[in-house]
């Protein structure tokens, strides 16, 4: 049988194709399988990029709808540490990165934006002596900031391990039950809790809006038995824009190396770190919180000679009015495209 020269070349990109399938489907086979989440439940169905799937920070791609704008909440405070609340764009210096921004696009006081709550409640043996009244005090801050179906917020325990005590929720009475069903033992894996906690409910968590993103860390600092670094889980907080709260269990009243680790969590993310010495002090520490996540302002900028080239920059906010201070996070890592 006789064939032209077009029939001859369809043949011929017909078994390529054929080839090409069966080399495709044969690599799938014998691929690795997919990591799993054990003793921490990610609690988010959603497909993952295989970046996001790895434990390798640098791996991890930051997502944004719109790459090249930035959103940073922050608070101002006088020389007393009371919140300054009438400020407008103008009081501020803003610079990405070294340089003042390209355009601001946005500048507003924001009281009544989502929040979006992670509480992590070390559970570990070291915490044992208010154990009690830090989960009375915690589900109390639970009851006066979630506002339901507009906010929501997640439960945490750890020791050793990570466990999803209570997934994303605003039902207040869960997360409470939640709270109250945690039983302090074993060792301590602070960075690992923050780690997994940014990655696997914040990093997802994108909006075209901005959103307030907070973790309250109650632990006394003390980490030793992480898999994770110090500097990793700070990392993960920044790519996926949490702002950090942390309120020490310590109660020895000397200056702990488990305090630094909680300022050095909160400083980098823009938040606070309070170290409560009376019980009543922690009530107080919660309502701290409360209130700063209702007195921030948020900017919406363009920043200057922008590449989505995934590397990390710096954010500077200051206030041009004498005796003002500005809390923010430090800074972001650019989208990788």
């Amino acid at each position: 049988m006789k064939y032209t020269n077009s029939t001859l070349r369809l043949l011929t990109l017909l078994l390529a194709t054929i080839l090409s399938v069966g080399q495709s489907r044969a690599q799938s086979a014998h691929a690795p399988a997919a990591p799993s989440l054990t003793a921490y439940n990610a609690g988010n169905g959603s497909a993952e990029n295989s970046a996001e799937n790895s434990d390798d920070p640098q791996s991890i791609i930051t997502l944004h709808a719109r790459v090249n704008e930035v959103n940073v909440l922050f608070i101002a405070t006088d020389k007393h540490g009371k919140f300054v609340r009438d400020l407008n764009q103008n009081d501020f210096n803003i610079l990405d990165d070294h340089k003042p921004p390209q355009a601001i696009l946005n500048f507003r006081r924001e009281t009544d934006l989502p929040l979006h709550l992670g509480l992590l409640v070390d559970v570990s043996g070291s915490v044992d002596g208010r154990f009690d009244f830090e989960q009375n005090a915690a589900t109390s801050f639970l009851q006066h900031t979630l506002r339901a179906g507009f906010d929501k917020a997640f439960v945490v325990g750890f020791n050793s391990h990570s466990l999803m005590a209570q997934d994303y929720t605003d039902n207040v009475p869960l997360l409470s039950a939640a709270v109250h069903k945690l039983h302090d033992s074993g060792g301590t894996a602070l960075y690992d809790a923050v780690y997994h906690a940014c990655k696997d409910k914040f990093l997802k968590d994108r909006s075209d809006h901005p959103l307030r993103k907070a973790i309250v860390i109650v632990s006394d600092g003390e980490d030793n038995q992480s898999e994770f670094s110090k500097a990793q889980a700070i990392e993960m907080a920044q790519r996926s824009e949490v702002i950090i709260y942390a309120i020490s269990t310590d109660d020895s009243g000397l200056v702990m190396r488990g305090d630094k680790v909680l300022e050095q969590l909160a400083e980098a993310t823009g938040g606070r770190a309070f170290f409560p010495f009376k019980m009543k002090d922690i009530t107080h520490s919660f309502a701290a919180i409360e209130d700063e996540l209702r007195s921030q302002y948020v900017v919406s900028y363009k920043p200057a000679n922008f590449d989505a080239d995934g590397r990390y920059r710096s954010i500077e906010i200051s206030s041009l009015k004498k005796d003002l201070q500005v809390r923010a996070r430090k800074g972001y890592f650019a989208p990788q495209q």
